[in-house]
C-alpha cells in the first residue's frame, strides 16, 4: 500500500470538502477545510517526500466563474512537481496534452468517457490516440444504489448506468495506467471505509488502483489494507493533519511504507 497524496481545488482554493455535497450550481460544498496555502506550495511538499502518483482535482466545471482561478492553481502546482502528480477534472481529448505539457504524469478521466450515463468507447480511443495508455488514469467513482456501486460523473453528480464489476475492469483496464476510485458517499466523512467496494477492487487487483475514501482512523487504513487484500493504493483527504484532521501524516507515510 502507497499512500497517493491530493490536491482538491474548489473557487480557487486548496479544499477538502464532503464529496457528495458539490453541486455545479452556484459552486457549492460543505467544507471540512479551506487552506490559506496554494496549491504549488501543497506540491512542492510532496516533492520533498518523493510522493509520486498523487492527484490534483479541479472541482470546477468550466462553465463556473471560478474555474480560471481553479485552473491556475492547478497549473502552478504542475509546474511545482514536474511528473510527479496526476491531474483531472474536466480533461477532453482537446486538453489533455496540455496538462502533460504542463507537468502531469498522467491525466485523470471520467465525464467525457462516460456520456449519457454509458461507456463511450469512441472517446477512450481518442484520448489513448492523444496521450497514450500509459499516460491516462480512468476515475471510476461510484456511489451505492440497488445494492451496486454505480459509476458517477461531472464532479459526483450524476450516476450512469455503469456498474463496477470485474468484467467492468477488465474492459477499462484495456485503455489505461491505473484507476481512481473514490467511494463517494463515505468522501469527507472520515468515519470508515467501503469494505465492500475495498473487497471487490482488491479481489480484481491486476492494474494500480487508488482508493478514496472514508479513511478516518489508523484502524480504517488497516481495514483497508485488509480488505483490499494489500492491493490498493491510498488517499488520505479530511482526516490528514495537514488537511485540519488528526492523522499524523509522518505517521501515515511510516505505516504504508511498512506495508
Amino acid at each position: 500500500m502507497h499512500f497517493r497524496p491530493c490536491i482538491d481545488i474548489h473557487n480557487g482554493k486548496v479544499k477538502q470538502i464532503v464529496g457528495g455535497s458539490l453541486k455545479d450550481e452556484r459552486d457549492q460544498a460543505e467544507e471540512n477545510f479551506v487552506s490559506d496555502q496554494s496549491a504549488a506550495d501543497f506540491a512542492e511538499f510532496y516533492k520533498k517526500d518523493g510522493l509520486r502518483g498523487g492527484h490534483i482535482i479541479l472541482l470546477n466545471p468550466a462553465s463556473s466563474p471560478y474555474y480560471e482561478a481553479t485552473r491556475a492553481q492547478a497549473v502552478s502546482a504542475l509546474g511545482a512537481w514536474p511528473k510527479g502528480m496526476q491531474i483531472g477534472g474536466g480533461i477532453h481529448d482537446e486538453n489533455a496534452a496540455f496538462y502533460l505539457e504542463a507537468g502531469a504524469s498522467h491525466v485523470i478521466v471520467t465525464s467525457f468517457v462516460f456520456q449519457d450515463g454509458m461507456i463511450h468507447y469512441k472517446n477512450l480511443e481518442k484520448l489513448e490516440k492523444k496521450v497514450g495508455r500509459e499516460k491516462m488514469v480512468l476515475d471510476l467513482s461510484c456511489r451505492r444504489r440497488d445494492g451496486k456501486y454505480y459509476i458517477v460523473t461531472d464532479r459526483w453528480q450524476k450516476f450512469t448506468k455503469v456498474s463496477l464489476s470485474e468484467r467492468v475492469l477488465d474492459e477499462l483496464s484495456e485503455y489505461c495506467a491505473e484507476f481512481l476510485i473514490h467511494a463517494v458517499d463515505v468522501e469527507g466523512k472520515a468515519q470508515g471505509i467501503e469494505t465492500e467496494l475495498a473487497q471487490m477492487l482488491g479481489e480484481w487487483g491486476k492494474i494500480p488502483i487508488t482508493y478514496a475514501g472514508g479513511v478516518g482512523s489508523f484502524e480504517d487504513l488497516e481495514e483497508l489494507k485488509r480488505a483490499g487484500k494489500d492491493r490498493l493504493d491510498v488517499t488520505i483527504g479530511s482526516a490528514l493533519d495537514l488537511f485540519g484532521g488528526n492523522m499524523a501524516y509522518r505517521q501515515i507515510l511510516k505505516l504504508c511504507e511498512k506495508y
